[in-house]
């Protein structure tokens, strides 16, 4: 879904071509075509679920591993050395699924990036809104009580809309966008988020996130 709208975005936010947008993104131009009027998110039935190639395995090469971590660079293994060792207890499966272990293994020990982070000052008209909720404590039918309040921000004209909901769920910030877009009489060409919950699914390296494939569809849908 993520790829779908990255294709709709630009061509019909950036106006990109076709062929930009295959060369760009690494696809064909009839896969770029298919999905620049794709709205739904695609359905794809899996007859049988894919078994892990490491299976057993996975628990010994995760060892080898944390150990050579401890070791200078130069002493630690390859993928390429680590699945041999495999091989040798009669590892029966390919090369890429152990390389795509060990990468992805490093990349956790690793841990995160700390990257420089700033927000720009300047925008163009209609470029980004910034979006984030807040509490406020209100008094209803004579009950004092917590709502939600969604607040939408335009960053060039500085407009603001903001709307209140008693919770802050994912159906709440799909109307609260619908109110928004309505009110405001168009969409944005892009909006600013702080990691919600209900947007986000995990934040991975860097500015990499994966996104919640209900708001891709709605994101793809506008």
């Amino acid at each position: 879904m993520e790829m779908i709208y990255e294709i709709r975005r630009r061509y019909k936010v950036q106006k990109q071509s076709i062929s930009a947008i295959a060369r760009e993104m690494g696809l064909s131009r009839p896969t770029v075509r298919k999905h620049i009027e794709t709205v739904e998110e695609p359905k794809y039935d899996r007859i049988q679920p894919i078994r892990p190639q490491l299976g057993a395995y996975e628990g010994q090469l995760e060892q080898w591993l944390e150990q050579e971590a401890k070791f200078p660079r130069g002493r630690r293994r390859t993928a390429r050395r680590l699945f041999e060792g495999l091989q040798e207890m009669g590892y029966p499966g390919a090369y890429d699924s152990v390389q795509r272990f060990v990468k992805d293994w490093k990349l956790k020990a690793r841990g995160p990036r700390v990257t420089q982070v700033f927000v720009p000052l300047v925008f163009e008209p209609a470029d980004a809104c910034q979006f984030d909720w807040s509490h406020e404590h209100v008094e209803l039918g004579g009950v004092g009580q917590t709502v939600k309040v969604a607040h939408f921000r335009l960053a060039y004209s500085r407009q603001l809309f903001v709307i209140a909901y008693l919770r802050e769920t994912q159906e709440m910030v799909f109307d609260a966008h619908r109110q928004a877009f309505a009110f405001l009489g168009g969409v944005p060409n892009r909006i600013i988020y702080d990691n919600l919950k209900t947007v986000v699914d995990t934040i991975l390296v860097g500015k990499e996130r994966q996104f919640n494939r209900r708001f891709l569809t709605l994101a793809n849908h506008y």
